[in-house]
């Protein structure tokens, strides 16, 4: 069996692997654009405020706003926006895996229709969102503890991650969505959270949801063989 950390050192090792460096940039230059695109929402509908309420003298404010407004934005979402966005691309993030460590389980998997991708990414990053805020008001009454907030959102976020990477992995050689994934729930935290933190530290987080997509794969993949040696 494959450990969560040689799962993880193995996703790192593959990351110069010309299929993954693709769909890295790929990846990365797509979540760019979501938020490049919320930056310019977000100045139109600052430009017709301030308009309204006669600030359209304020050099540069409307800019210094948005900048502001992207920074917290970014901070709430981008842990949703990244998975969501990935959804579209892990299928050949997964394919590379198991074609170097795993042949006989690439050939056996099936390809997902962009529709179950669609959908997939809709549902993670309507879960996310929905249980963060859920979560947000005893978030609030954390804050005065300095980390109780921060350990709070972290564990939320582990379990959601953890759930959404497997997803990903498993999605390609499930019988029906019925069909039980072979990692505990405690290693799927763990891993939840692995991504989590790299998810938190600036340039890391756009390799996060890559590294975690072909460790989930690792861990898939040796729970399978596990479950077929047993059987």
């Amino acid at each position: 069996m494959v450990s969560l950390p040689a799962s993880l050192a193995r996703a790192v090792r593959q990351l110069p692997d010309p299929a993954i460096l693709r769909v890295l940039v790929k990846s990365a230059a797509a979540t760019m654009a979501v938020f490049a695109a919320l930056g310019i929402a977000v100045y139109f509908l600052l430009e017709i405020a301030m308009a309204a309420t006669g600030w359209t003298a304020v050099q540069g404010a409307t800019v210094l706003l948005t900048l502001v407004a992207i920074m917290i934005i970014g901070w709430l979402l981008f842990r949703i926006v990244a998975l969501a966005v990935i959804q579209f691309f892990a299928e050949d993030i997964i394919h590379a895996v198991e074609i170097r460590y795993y042949p006989k389980a690439a050939q056996k998997a099936r390809t997902l229709t962009f529709r179950e991708s669609l959908s997939g990414g809709l549902r993670s990053a309507l879960r996310a969102l929905g249980v963060n805020l859920l979560f947000l008001p005893l978030a609030l009454i954390l804050l005065f503890t300095g980390i109780g907030t921060v350990a709070l959102f972290w564990a939320v976020n582990a379990w959601l991650l953890g759930l959404d990477l497997q997803e990903l992995a498993w999605a390609r050689h499930r019988n029906s969505r019925d069909d039980a994934a072979p990692i505990g729930g405690g290693t799927r935290f763990l891993l939840g959270g692995a991504i989590a933190a790299l998810l938190s530290i600036p340039f890391v987080n756009l390799l996060a949801p890559v590294i975690g997509a072909a460790a989930a794969t690792h861990l898939v993949q040796s729970g399978q063989r596990r479950e077929t040696d047993n059987a």
